[in-house]
């Protein structure tokens, strides 16, 4: 059997290209390709063949917000109340379960942590929203949880709202307007006068 080569023409002149050659060296590469990927990584390992270079598997907590909490909510007048909520499935002692399981999942965002303080040295305004405090501990999404809440400026009581309803929803009367910046998660120094706090 006779195979014909095809014949390509360019400006210049007339090259021949064997149909044949073409497919045996695409075949040994697919061969050789093919080979590489047979070789489990512990396989390569042993053999002293570099292992291929694979990220670790998604773990399911990081694809899917789970997780099981405790919410302490203290009114600041002595008063505190203790919630317990499970998400994915939903079930708890949390008057919303869905809600609240709603306000973390939505927050989950990849690389950033729903539950993290106020950014060392934001600017935040002298609002005081009130007393209570929230004690927020267990895990989500395969992480320890161990977050502390308050209404003490605006920064404070954006990160508060951000997670009602698992947080209960607080009136954020003010007794100042003025700026601050905030020298740790917990505590602030104004920038501008007035306001007590």
């Amino acid at each position: 059997m006779t195979y014909a080569s095809p014949r390509i023409t360019s400006g210049s002149g007339t090259a021949v290209v064997s149909l044949r050659r073409v497919g045996v060296a695409v075949g040994a590469a697919l061969a050789v390709f093919g080979s590489l990927a047979a070789v489990p990584a512990d396989a390569a390992a042993q053999s002293g063949l570099p292992s291929p270079a694979l990220p670790p598997p998604i773990r399911y907590e990081d694809r899917v917000a789970t997780g099981q909490l405790t919410v302490t909510v203290r009114d600041g007048k002595g008063g505190s109340t203790s919630y317990d909520l499970s998400c994915r499935p939903h079930h708890g002692d949390h008057p919303d379960v869905s809600g609240a399981c709603g306000a973390v999942e939505r927050e989950t965002v990849e690389g950033r942590d729903p539950f993290a303080p106020v950014p060392e040295g934001s600017t935040c305004t002298m609002l005081h929203g009130g007393e209570a405090t929230a004690h927020v501990t267990g895990t989500w999404s395969g992480r320890r949880v161990d977050a502390r809440y308050d209404r003490s400026d605006g920064c404070e009581i954006a990160r508060w709202n951000r997670l009602v309803p698992l947080l209960p929803s607080a009136d954020s009367g003010s007794t100042s307007t003025s700026t601050s910046t905030s020298t740790s998660p917990s505590t602030s120094t104004s920038t501008s006068g007035g306001g007590a706090r």
